[in-house]
């Protein structure tokens, strides 16, 4: 259990993604029968729903299977920049994947800004769409030259960059990449009405099914714990990280990673635009309209999932950092999202391997997924079509970059070995007696190492600590009160009740005498 200043940091406002917090929760239904659809869609973020309707608008019939409810996962905690400046990403892609594919990227990011805003004017959808400004600046010299070649290779690319000596900030910087023609939005707001869309003519969106497996090739069984099974031609894992990458074996060439957010109220007017840093620790910000004025959403301090140690400093430190720079009113939400990591910085779109006819794929958004993940939906949809799409070669799942992956994936492989061996060797700090009410550790009892978590009345809950997606052990994040993997990044609440995959199966409870484990 850690300790220090973090310890009495009481976290500020409400616990909860403002964009979940000002959209009515969704209430679609399970089905009481077996489905059989053209094509089965696992997961409903944003590539899930708008592949749904791309698809079904071109005809085909179409199941989306959400675990929860739509749209609570990662697509309902972003930080909603619709925008193809994707941090310092161009000068790499030209020397990593050559002009050609880099322009692929570029091209569909900034049109997947087009194909948002012309959804929304199509389906008359009011969801705060808001074209601004996106800016990257340098925090230190030490970044002024890579903002100045990330220019350069953007422009080449034919994208809307250009060179900002001061951007229209509170403090100072040495410069900044300046996109313009891009954008924002209230992310739910847009995506529950295209998923209003969806039901109807014999295609479904089914929530509370969680997906355990996917068995078959055209067709395809999509088979949920619930015991039902989706019959379909094709399959989409639109999960965020993939539950089944075999073959493939994707879980190697990504990792997961969390940033925290608040939404603050600022004692003056926000800037026009959208900002983040080029150094780390990360800090994003932007506006968002909101009632009585405005809110200013402010991200980072990103880590490994499962590697936060005292995740309760990550909020303070973003905290401390924006009262720095702005007068703070008050700070009204705080909450915390994981994005997928792919090991050369290019999402996985496509066909799972070479070989799949009707298996398909889209993770690895790299915490900029409202315009990836928009991509993803047109270039899945394009294949299930039979169309071409110029820009899925960038994309593929079956490509390896020497240089750039070979490094990555043996990174994740060390990482994912301290995470499966290193807590059945590393010594306890600790024994069950020493966790207080609403806490959890890593402990031993009875000569077992448990994942154990202390409720209000005193009562230890004890799991079973290795992930149910490959055996690592997890970790206490005392943030959010759950068990996180290091390895893959699955998540679990203090009953071990999935709330983040790849793990598709709850931690295994053990049985433990409340007797031996009192404080």
């Amino acid at each position: 259990m850690s300790t220090g200043p973090e310890t009495d940091y009481a976290l500020p406002g409400k616990a909860e993604s403002y964009w979940l917090s000002t959209t009515p929760e969704s209430s679609y239904p399970s089905p009481s029968e077996d489905v059989e659809v053209d094509v089965a869609i696992v997961g409903g973020g944003i590539v899930g729903i708008t592949s749904a309707l791309l698809l079904k608008q071109a005809g085909l019939s179409v199941a989306v299977i959400e675990a929860g409810r739509i749209l609570h996962g990662v697509s309902g905690q972003t930080t909603a920049k619709v925008t193809s400046q994707h941090h310092l990403i161009y000068d790499r892609l030209i020397s990593h994947f050559g002009e050609d594919q880099a322009r692929q990227y570029a091209e569909s990011n900034q049109a997947a800004i087009d194909k948002i805003a012309s959804l929304v004017r199509s389906e008359n959808i009011d969801c705060d769409l808001i074209y601004k400004p996106a800016y990257v600046y340098a925090g230190s010299l030490d970044s002024v030259e890579k903002i100045h070649k990330e220019v350069d290779a953007a422009k080449n690319l034919g994208l809307p960059a250009s060179f900002d000596e001061s951007p229209p900030l509170p403090f100072g910087t040495h410069g900044a990449v300046r996109f313009d023609k891009q954008a924002q939005f209230h992310p739910r707001k847009y995506l529950c009405a295209l998923a209003q869309q969806i039901p109807g003519g014999g295609s479904h969106i089914f929530e509370e099914q969680q997906v355990h497996g996917i068995e078959g090739e055209g067709p395809v069984n999509v088979k949920t714990h619930q015991g039902i099974t989706v019959k379909a031609q094709d399959v989409v894992q639109a999960t965020h990280f993939p539950i089944v990458d075999r073959p493939g074996m994707l879980f190697s060439r990504l990792y997961q990673s969390r940033s925290y957010l608040l939404g603050v109220r600022i004692d003056e007017p926000f800037p026009d635009g959208m900002f983040i840093n080029a150094e780390k620790p990360a800090r994003s910000m932007r506006s968002q309209p909101a009632d009585d004025g405005e809110l200013v959403l402010v991200a980072g301090e990103e880590h490994r999932t499962g590697e936060g140690n005292n995740t309760i400093g990550h909020y303070r430190r973003l905290e401390e950092w924006v009262r720095s720079v702005y007068p703070v009113n008050s700070i009204d939400y705080h909450w915390s999202t994981q994005d997928v990591m792919p090991a050369d910085g290019v999402p996985y779109i496509g066909r799972i391997t070479s070989g799949s006819k009707h298996s398909y794929l889209a993770t690895g958004f790299r915490k900029w997924g409202m315009t990836t993940g928009t991509v993803a939906a047109m270039i899945i949809s394009d294949m299930i079509l039979g169309k071409d799409n110029s820009w899925a070669p960038v994309y593929n799942p079956s490509r390896f970059k020497p240089v750039e992956s070979a490094k990555q994936i043996f990174s994740q492989t060390v990482e994912s070995t301290k995470g499966l061996v290193g807590a059945r060797v590393l010594p306890l700090h600790e024994d069950a007696a020493h966790i207080v009410p609403g806490t959890g550790a890593i402990v031993k009892i009875g000569g077992e190492r448990v994942a154990a978590y202390r409720d209000d009345k005193g009562d230890i809950h004890a799991l079973d600590p290795a992930c149910r997606h490959m055996g690592c052990f997890v970790s206490w994040n005392n943030a959010e009160n759950t068990w996180d993997c290091p390895c893959h990044g699955s998540r679990y609440n203090v009953k071990g009740e999935v709330v983040h995959n790849p793990a598709v199966h709850n931690l295994s409870e053990k049985n433990v005498n409340q007797n031996k484990v009192k404080k």
